[in-house]
């Protein structure tokens, strides 16, 4: 990977994301206007606000990627999957689906399976599915069983964080999680990505695409604040 990676060739890799509880309305006008202006892959909001960023990017080019399960991951597969069809016929193009991490270190892994792969199929045909392990919680060993049963499942990437649970994203886990799904599976570096540096280093790894909400700082060569 070119570490010079720099400009649209950059942003390209980003989903610009807002998910604390207290965004509000003018910081959903404010990121989609930042996503279209530097031309990033999606906007990240919480599913109440898929519709409003329908509205603002409608035309643009620009996806939109909403959290299922978020953040826990413990929700119900029914729940995980009507969440998916809801925010998919809201608008939504891509959705990043918690991992159940407690069924994982439960080695319940049949039951994570199922869930992962009955969101899988609701996306089907309509939406791209991460799935988020939040690598913080986990083992080294259950890293590359996450993402072999996310692979299995259909997921069409793994994904880090949440940026709400303990860590976040570091080159190591993502160069783990490349070697475990291969090449062609996306994986998604989310957690603490705030500087130019990092989001390259983690590209080189194996990034496909960046979670951050200092999007806009970091693709024009500052450090932000965030998750």
């Amino acid at each position: 990977m070119d570490k010079e990676l720099a400009g649209a060739a950059l942003a390209a890799y980003f989903d610009h994301t807002a998910l604390k509880p207290e965004t509000a309305f003018a910081d959903i006008v404010k990121l989609c206007s930042e996503a279209k202006e530097h031309g990033f892959a999606t906007v990240c909001v919480n599913p109440y606000w898929v519709g409003e960023a329908k509205e603002q990017l409608n035309g643009t080019g620009v996806g939109i990627t909403t959290v299922i399960g978020f953040p826990l991951g413990a929700n119900s597969t029914f729940v995980k999957v009507a969440e998916t069809r809801d925010a998919i016929a809201s608008g939504a193009t891509e959705i990043d689906m918690v991992l159940n991490v407690g069924a994982l270190k439960s080695g319940r892994l049949e039951v994570v399976e199922k869930d992962v792969r009955a969101v899988a199929e609701a996306c089907q045909g309509s939406a791209l599915l991460k799935v988020i392990l939040e690598v913080g919680l986990l083992t080294d060993a259950e890293k590359v069983t996450a993402s072999e049963i996310c692979k299995r499942a259909g997921a069409d990437y793994v994904k880090t964080s949440t940026g709400f649970g303990p860590g976040g994203a570091t080159v190591k886990d993502i160069a783990l999680m490349r070697k475990t799904v291969g090449p062609d599976m996306g994986v998604k570096a989310s957690g603490g990505v705030r500087d130019l540096e990092t989001a390259r280093a983690l590209i080189a790894a194996g990034a496909t695409r960046i979670g951050a909400s200092a999007g806009v700082a970091i693709v024009s060569g500052g450090k932000g604040e965030g998750y």
